[in-house]
């Protein structure tokens, strides 16, 4: 009958199988129609033409030339619709990585960023089959907001040279204060084509996506700017003259130069991109399962990233991630399955391949204005300023985190805004337990016991030998020393004592160690314990600490505790 019961409460645990199964398999055994085809061609034409100028512009504020944007977004984009496990999921470059890969440009070059990439696709191949990826969603919501805010607030600060067209003396700084000072230096050298261009391509984008928000206000944008620069021969600098162009095909896979000393150089880059690539891609994925009321697989969907940055990084590529503004783009363009994000890389080759010559015409600066508006829709002004509103513990979670993404490190902030948001939930769920009397119960006992209707004006209500308890809440290590306060209190001063823990939905072994020592206690009190209403689980954890007879009894109510007290001796 137990075996039953359990089949019937607790669904089996799903099978690697079906963990693993990418939505790609899943889409097609469901039945993929030639209108199902036609939704994903149409969505993966809309993202296409979006990820065009963001892969680019990415990419030159990382550090590294246009084409690794392309074929971050081509190969590791392609990889993770085809493999993933987020029917709407698009892969590519993304501005939350832009500070991290220009450190490690910075520091080990273009080689230990490839290196990196590839070892980040390792540790996220771990994450997903060690399927540690369910347990990234616990990172608290004012972590999320203000680590995004914090990295548009970087992404902004860096493209205000090319925004204003400046020319410093040295070598940009990365850390924020150093930088505006810097920038701040320059503001002599301000180029005013430049700063027309940047403001022009801007506005056009606020416009259209105003007035006419299907349109590919971006790419239009980026259109604009560059025909305008190319018509008034504006002394604004290209992707031409800057890098010469892009090419027009794919580099042919290669392995970076890997030694153990470059491994271990190179091992915190990787790191953090493996972190800071599970966090964003399931972060996206958990949106495109909001605006579609799917559900993503999370452990496969990492094992997906980890194939994409590995392959990425042979193909020359950078740090591949699920981006939430392209998923968002994709999911409101009809997609139907990842087949959109397929085709959205394979549209993108055939752009490189064709249209390559023309990205030499596009000003760095209209792609400056582009990150600009990317950066202004990254903040989440209004759940920022909710947040802040909400509670004193929220807000100093979000604030620090905001502050120390901007002026310590990403990774960092992810880590002490997580640390302070646990300690805050656990102090809430501690100050949650309490430890009273539970006089309904024992009424409602006299009154099962004596038929009387009011059996709560009877004197059988007050039972000079039996006090009753109930704990309610999560009894844990936070709770403990309230709980074990009460107790000792409590546990002598009747001869008989019931402790229920009906409203008890999680032990752990803490809480079982308070238990252990109030039964002690008792005992040599001469004092009879009965626990009633303890889950199997409860129960399981109190007699593997050695909470079991002689020292307690079991009873699966209030009801079956007096029921024992009636029938048992007297305690000794």
């Amino acid at each position: 009958m137990d075996r039953t019961r359990r089949a019937i409460h607790q669904p089996a645990r799903p099978t690697f199988s079906e963990l693993f199964t990418p939505k790609l398999v899943t889409v097609l055994r469901e039945g993929y129609t030639s209108e199902h085809f036609k939704a994903d061609a149409i969505a993966g034409l809309t993202v296409a033409i979006v990820a065009l100028p963001l892969s680019m512009a990415i990419a030159i504020a990382s550090g590294v030339t246009p084409e690794r944007g392309l074929y971050t977004s081509i190969i590791g984009g392609f990889l993770v619709s085809a493999l993933g496990g987020s029917r709407f999921q698009i892969g590519g470059p993304a501005g939350a990585f832009i500070v991290l890969v220009a450190a490690t440009v910075a520091r080990v070059g273009v080689d230990g960023l490839l290196l990196a990439t590839m070892m980040a696709g390792v540790f996220l191949l771990a994450i997903g089959y060690l399927r540690l990826g369910t347990y990234i969603k616990f990172i608290p919501y004012p972590v999320t907001v203000g680590f995004t805010a914090g990295i548009a607030v970087i992404i902004f600060s860096g493209q205000i040279v090319e925004l204003f067209g400046l020319k410093l003396a040295g070598k940009e700084p990365g850390p924020l204060v150093p930088k505006l000072m810097a920038i701040g230096e320059a503001a002599g050298t301000i180029n005013l084509a430049a700063t027309f261009v940047a403001a022009l391509t801007i506005i056009a984008i606020a416009l259209m996506k105003r007035w006419r928000p299907k349109w590919p206000a971006m790419l239009i944008a980026i259109g604009l700017a560059s025909l305008v620069v190319a018509l008034f021969s504006l002394p604004a600098e290209t992707i031409g003259t800057r890098f010469g162009g892009i090419p027009r095909s794919l580099q042919m896979p290669a392995f970076p130069p890997i030694s153990f000393g470059r491994i271990i150089d190179v091992l915190p880059d990787a790191i953090a991109f493996a972190l800071l690539g599970a966090i964003e891609s399931l972060l996206s994925a958990v949106v495109a399962d909001g605006m579609t009321g799917r559900q993503h697989r999370s452990n496969c969907e990492l094992v997906a990233q980890g194939f994409a940055n590995i392959a990425s990084a042979l193909f020359g590529g950078i740090c591949t991630t699920g981006t939430i503004a392209r998923t968002a783009t994709n999911v409101r363009a009809g997609a139907h399955g990842p087949v959109s994000g397929m085709i959205h890389s394979a549209l993108l080759l055939a752009l490189m391949l064709v249209a390559a010559p023309l990205a030499s015409y596009i000003p760095l600066a209209a792609l400056a204005g582009v990150l600009a508006v990317v950066c202004w829709n990254m903040f989440e002004k209004q759940a920022f300023a909710t947040l802040l509103r909400a509670s004193r513990g929220d807000a100093l979670v979000l604030m620090t985190t905001f502050l120390i993404v901007i002026f310590r490190d990403l990774t960092e902030g992810i880590v002490v805004g997580f640390a302070l948001g646990s300690i805050l939930f656990i102090d809430r769920m501690a100050k949650s337990i309490a430890v009273e009397p539970d006089q309904r119960l024992v009424l409602d006992d006299v009154a099962d016991r004596t038929g009387a209707a009011n059996a709560y004006d009877s004197s059988e209500a007050s039972d000079a030998d039996t006090v009753v308890y109930r704990i309610s809440g999560a009894f844990f290590f936070g709770a403990a020393s309230t709980v074990a306060t009460v107790l000792d209190r409590i546990a002598d001063q009747r001869q008989n004592f019931i402790l229920d823990c009906s409203a008890v939905p999680f032990f752990d072994s803490t809480a079982a160690n308070v238990i252990e020592g109030a039964a002690h206690k008792a005992r040599r009190a001469g004092v009879r314990f009965i626990i009633s209403g303890a889950s199997p689980q409860t129960r399981r954890m109190l007699i593997n600490h050695g909470v079991k007879r002689p020292l307690v009894t079991y009873a699966a109510s209030i009801k079956d505790a007096r029921a024992q007290l009636k029938n048992a001796a007297p305690a000794s």
